[in-house]
Order: structure tokens, then C-alpha cells, then sequence
């Protein structure tokens, strides 16, 4: 695989807090004549114009249970200046890049936001992604160029498609104090990656079952379905299990699976898992064990999907397939082209602030797409 060089960006946040809209490091961006690597960059909000870069070796997965779970350890990813705040990622990353369709998850919470601060990004461009919010606490306001406005809230799933182009801010509530949740993105595939850019709201059900109760967003679980349409075969899910109970979830074998806890102690298939982790298991499993080892309620995300078997780059904001089209992209937005329109709902906390982000530079760097292992657990990589 070779070494992996990381080119970091930063979002616009106001105050300790972890935001909805993140970025995904721009891994190996080399000069044009050494297309070696493969990028793994993308984001939701970046502001700086001159991002370091960083050099890391690659990390062999880390895998237990005879391979049964692979688990994706967060990276710690600091966004901000002076009061840089701290988000988890779990993927993308060097050990996987996929599960399923869904190609980025940044988990954040728990930090008080101050009068005055809070979430603040100004309009910024996406391509060929959709955006999937959720959130545990807190609220956030949406407005994008496609007309869409929307409140994010808690329990509410909101999903944007970003399709040919569009772009959109959010900024937190003057009401909010906490924000917690995560942020995902699914890529979308090449048959529909060019379509009209939508919004849609979903707020589901709680099923209750005998232990635990949960909230599917996305595709099938528990007997619900989710009724917002997406490009390929996903599941998304909110479970919240009782203290010393365990749960047998019934899974679509065809599908890959990554559990990220939220809060709580759990084994999954019987290996340990902590908070901010990303617990993965491959295609073939029918069932999933959850036991929640704690003395308080466990509180998970799990998600689910067909393999993605194409290959895409993802650079700042944009998904696309070489890097040709990632400067289009990156062109008309800085030429305030058509693509992405204008967003005229934008209120930040900051009277003086910005009013669009500005792409960062792409100068000769070229870009190889990213490729994700077979979609199974890797006990051979242990050691």
C-alpha cells in the first residue's frame, strides 16, 4: 500500500463543540507525476488555505473473535483553531473505507456550547454524495441552494443528495447547548451520481422490544421499514439496549455491518467494544449478538449495505471519479458557476464572518481512488 500522506483541513466552529458538518483528511495527495496512493479526502466544511501535511504509515486492522469483528479504531481528528474541538472518525480510514455505501462517519458530542457560539458553517459545495444527519441532542439549522430549509432535531433523520451539485450551511440554534450525534455520508454510485440534487425528512418510529428500543432511518430492521430512497441497499439504525440485557439481531447476509457505540459498554459477538469504536463484520452474518455489559443503557449506531465495489476519490467536499473532475468541480465553485447555485437562508453567529467557504488549493496534485479490502473480517491481519 505504501505510505499515506494526510492532508488535514479545518471547519468553521465558534465554541467547544463537535459539528455536524466535518471534513474527511485528504489522504495521498501527491504531485502528478507520482500518482501512488490512494486519496481518502472529502469533507463537509473546510476553511483553511494552506493545510499541513502529515505522513503516517498504514495501520494493519485490528481484528478478534477468529475474525468475526474487525474493530476501526476512531482517529481523533481536531478541527478548529485555538478552541479546536475533537471529533472521531471511523471511517474513512487506511484499515477500511466502506461499509457498504457509507464512506464517512465523524461521531461528536457531549461539549457545551456557549452563548454566542456553537455550530457556524458558512455555504459550501458537495457532489456525488448523499449526507445522512442525525442527532442525539441539540438542534441545527439547514438551509441549501436547491430551496430546502430544515431544522435538524433530535430522533429526526435528514438527508440531503447532493447529486450533480449543491450546496448548503448549517449553523446551531441559538437555543442549543449540547450538540451530540453523527454525521454520515453514502456514496452515491455512477448510474445516479448526476442526479437532481433533494431533501428529505424522515422521522421514525420507536420499536419497542423486550430489551431495547430503536429507530430505523434507513432501509429495513425490527420489522420497519424507512421510507426515504437511497442508491444502493443500505441500513441505518439508532438501538438504545438496557443495562445487563442482550440483544440477537436479525441481519440481511448479503449486507456488511459496522456497530459504532455511543455511550455504554458492550460486547458484540462476544469482543469488547468502548465508545467512538466502529465494530465491523462482514457479508454472511445472519445474526448479530449484543450485549450490553454495563449497569447503565448502551446506545449504538448500526449501519448496513451491499458492498460498494466502485472505486471513487473524494477530495474536500467532492466525491468524483478522477481527478479531473474533482478540479471541475473545484473550479465552478470558486467561479460561482451554476452547478451549485446560490443559498440566500445563511445567518451566522458572526455578523463579520465569511459568506461562502473557499475551496483550498489543487494545484498539481493528483489523485488515485481509494479501494476497500474484501468484505469480510481479517483475523490474518492481527498480529
Amino acid at each position: 500500500m505504501g505510505n499515506d500522506l494526510f492532508l488535514w483541513f479545518r471547519i468553521k466552529i465558534t465554541s467547544f463543540v463537535h459539528g455536524l458538518s466535518l471534513s474527511v483528511p485528504a489522504r495521498s495527495l501527491v504531485p502528478q507525476a507520482e500518482s501512488t496512493a490512494a486519496p481518502d479526502n472529502g469533507g463537509m466544511s473546510n476553511t483553511e488555505k494552506h493545510p499541513a501535511a502529515f505522513s503516517l504509515e498504514p495501520a494493519a486492522p485490528h481484528c478478534e473473535n477468529d475474525g468475526r469483528v474487525e474493530l476501526l479504531n476512531p482517529r481523533a481528528v481536531p478541527l478548529g483553531g485555538f478552541q479546536s474541538i475533537t471529533v472521531h472518525r471511523t471511517i474513512p480510514q487506511r484499515q477500511r473505507s466502506f461499509i457498504g455505501a457509507w464512506c464517512f462517519s465523524d461521531h461528536y458530542g457531549l461539549d457545551c456550547v456557549q452563548p454566542g457560539g456553537g455550530m457556524d458553517v458558512a455555504p459550501h459545495p458537495h457532489t456525488c454524495l448523499q449526507t445522512v444527519s442525525w442527532l442525539f441532542d441539540g438542534e441545527i439549522d439547514h438551509h441549501d441552494t436547491a430551496g430546502n430549509h430544515a431544522v435538524v432535531l433530535p430522533g429526526e433523520a435528514n438527508f440531503m443528495t447532493a447529486g450533480a451539485g449543491i450546496a448548503h450551511s448549517e449553523v446551531s440554534t441559538q437555543s442549543t447547548r449540547t450538540l451530540h450525534g453523527v454525521q454520515l455520508w453514502t456514496a452515491l454510485p455512477d448510474a445516479a451520481r448526476f442526479t437532481t440534487p433533494r431533501f428529505d425528512h424522515y422521522v421514525p418510529d420507536t420499536v419497542n422490544l423486550a430489551a431495547a428500543h430503536a429507530r430505523v432511518f434507513v432501509g429495513d430492521l425490527f420489522g420497519e421499514s424507512s421510507p426515504v430512497s437511497t442508491f444502493t441497499p443500505l441500513l441505518g439504525a439508532e438501538v438504545r439496549l438496557a443495562a445487563g440485557k442482550t440483544l440477537t439481531i436479525e441481519t440481511n447476509p448479503e449486507f456488511e455491518h459496522g456497530l459504532l457505540l455511543d455511550t455504554g459498554t458492550i460486547e458484540l459477538e462476544g469482543v469488547d467494544i468502548t465508545p467512538t469504536k466502529m465494530a465491523y463484520t462482514g457479508i454472511g452474518e445472519r445474526t448479530l449478538r449484543v450485549e450490553n455489559t454495563g449497569n447503565t443503557e448502551a446506545r449504538f449506531i448500526l449501519l448496513g449495505g451491499e458492498p460498494f465495489d466502485e472505486s471513487i476519490v473524494m477530495w474536500w467536499n467532492f466525491i468524483g471519479r478522477n481527478t479531473e473532475e474533482i478540479r471541475q468541480f473545484r473550479t465552478e465553485w470558486m467561479d460561482a458557476g451554476p452547478r451549485f447555485g446560490t443559498e440566500h437562508g445563511y445567518i451566522g453567529h458572526d455578523p463579520s464572518g465569511e459568506l461562502r467557504i473557499d475551496a483550498p488549493e489543487l494545484t498539481s496534485m493528483r489523485l488515485k481512488p481509494r479501494t476497500n479490502p474484501a468484505p469480510i473480517a481479517r483475523p490474518q491481519l492481527n498480529n
